[in-house]
């Protein structure tokens, strides 16, 4: 079993996340990639700041926003150990969204942020199309786009940082993957529900190829 810290690797925990990353080693992780809640500004500094200390150099942080609250986001993030890069738009033109003042929502936005020069491995697309297909989670993200960038910033064997679990879409792709994940959920009940969604998950029985095209997942 691998292990990364005290923690083993490839389980989700239960707790705040502000806490458990403390016994994160310094400089051990290949990817954050999460989803905080939107408006707690201060849990995108914790992460920045956090991230700054347990990423490798010149690795990546994938970190889901609000669109009301873009420009705080950024900020927080940008002055508090990471360098913001760009933002990858999970896109669905045929959904009505959530709602914002005078119209609706048909996007959701992930920041690029980065420790040193976090590139990906190849040219990637700043747009991917989102397509849920289960409603269990508010929001739920499209595990093939979590796959893409998965794939398109992280090698067979690297250790990928979730410290908002929520319904389990990344540790179920990087599973899918063949990726090492930690994970943390601080409500025992979604994290219960997390841990079944990932033991549901079959791993590959073949190292997956961007070539090979979408595969399906719960969302």
């Amino acid at each position: 079993m691998m292990k990364l810290g005290p923690y083993e690797l490839d389980q989700i925990y239960t707790g705040d996340a502000r806490e458990l990353a403390k016994a994160i080693p310094d400089e051990s992780v290949d990817l954050i990639f999460t989803d905080p809640v939107y408006d707690r500004i201060d849990d995108y500094r914790w992460l920045a700041e956090t991230g700054a200390r347990i990423l490798k150099l010149n690795k990546a942080a994938l970190v889901f926003c609000g669109i009301e609250w873009l420009g705080e986001t950024i900020g927080a993030l940008n002055h508090n150990g990471l360098k913001y890069r760009w933002q990858l738009i999970l896109s669905n033109p045929a959904l009505i969204g959530r709602h914002i003042p005078g119209g609706f929502s048909q996007y959701s936005i992930c920041l690029w942020c980065e420790r040193g020069n976090g590139s990906p491995k190849r040219q990637i697309p700043d747009l991917r199309p989102w397509r849920p297909n289960d409603s269990t989670f508010h929001w739920a993200k499209d595990p093939n786009f979590i796959a893409y960038y998965i794939e398109a910033f992280t090698i067979q064997g690297a250790i990928i940082a979730d410290f908002f679990v929520g319904g389990g879409t990344i540790p179920a792709v990087c599973k899918m993957l063949g990726r090492h994940w930690w994970a943390s959920e601080i409500d025992p009940d979604t994290a219960e529900r997390a841990r079944q969604r990932v033991a549901n998950t079959q791993p590959p029985l073949f190292v997956l190829q961007p070539e090979q095209g979408e595969f399906a997942l719960d969302t």
